[in-house]
């Protein structure tokens, strides 16, 4: 990549039609919004794009979609969340031959992979294309558990140049794997970005979370890098209920939708199983939050 990944990469929902089928007139437009916001980049197939639950096809629609929509202008990252060496190479050579210049490479989790078993893996899929290989360390997820040592040992396989640490406490794990790596290895924070403003501190470039506030999100990290340390807590602590309540298991790709569906970026909050919809109580908080955020169609 001619810039190396840094900054806010949010992770685009996967919009639906009320049937459940995709829905990419809604995709241009929210992406069309990230890219308004000033985001550093846009990625697909995360966790909470619902990559669980999309099939082969549909994502090589999402990323031609996705990839018209924003041409050269910033990164694609593209995750890959298959469950063996070969399955990961078909995912990141497909991402790869589509448009994305970044993968963010889940490690095998249906059998549990051993430190070496996890250097070997991550070798082969960075030498499968030539994008750049990101390591998505999420042991919530997947169970799999990478030490600050480990992923030191990753950061020296060619084309693997970056991690996204979601590993709690996040802060701490930065701090760790900031100590070891090599400068010009990028750590990312996920989670939502409950912990950005700490893991920025520590050590971290970048961060990605749901895509729904990035032209707030974004506002607190431009205070943040130019020093206005309190400026940036105060205005991202007026965001923290929005972002603690997308972090619920179960309902947080619903909560992701019914955000963007009120700011007219996606038509339906629809979501796929096993993922759940929210119920009334649950609807009628969020919207109490963003009442007090002030949140509506976005001004960007």
């Amino acid at each position: 990549m001619s810039v190396p990944l840094r900054g806010l990469v949010p992770i685009l929902a996967t919009p639906f039609e009320a049937d459940g089928s995709l829905d990419l007139a809604s995709l241009r437009r929210l992406t069309e919004f990230e890219l308004a916001s000033g985001v550093a980049g846009v990625a697909v197939f995360g966790m909470a794009s619902e990559g669980f639950a999309l099939t082969s096809s549909e994502r090589r629609q999402i990323l031609a979609t996705v990839s018209q929509v924003v041409g050269d202008v910033v990164p694609i990252v593209a995750g890959v969340n298959a469950t063996s060496t070969v399955t990961a190479v078909e995912q990141a050579q497909e991402a790869a031959d589509g448009g994305a210049r970044a993968l963010m490479v889940l490690p095998p989790f249906m059998i549990k992979p051993g430190p070496a078993q996890l250097v070997d893996f991550y070798g082969t899929v960075a030498a499968a294309t030539d994008a750049e290989v990101m390591v998505q360390d999420a042991p919530g997820a997947t169970g799999v558990s990478m030490t600050a040592g480990l992923i030191e040992q990753l950061s020296r396989l060619d084309g693997v140049t970056s991690v996204k640490v979601e590993s709690p406490p996040t802060a701490l794990k930065v701090s760790a794997v900031h100590d070891l790596v090599p400068r010009d290895f990028a750590i990312f924070g996920g989670q939502n970005a409950q912990f950005v403003l700490d893991e920025y501190a520590r050590g971290a470039v970048g961060t990605m979370p749901a895509c729904e506030f990035p032209d707030l999100l974004q506002p607190v990290l431009d205070s943040w890098e130019a020093g206005d340390r309190h400026k940036a807590r105060v205005e991202f602590t007026r965001l923290l209920p929005l972002v603690l309540f997308g972090l619920q298991s179960g309902i947080a790709w619903a909560v992701h939708k019914e955000v963007l569906v009120r700011r007219g970026l996606i038509t339906t909050a629809t979501v796929r199983r096993p993922a759940a919809d929210l119920d009334a109580t649950a609807r009628d908080t969020l919207h109490a939050i963003l009442d007090e955020i002030g949140l509506g169609t976005p001004d960007v």
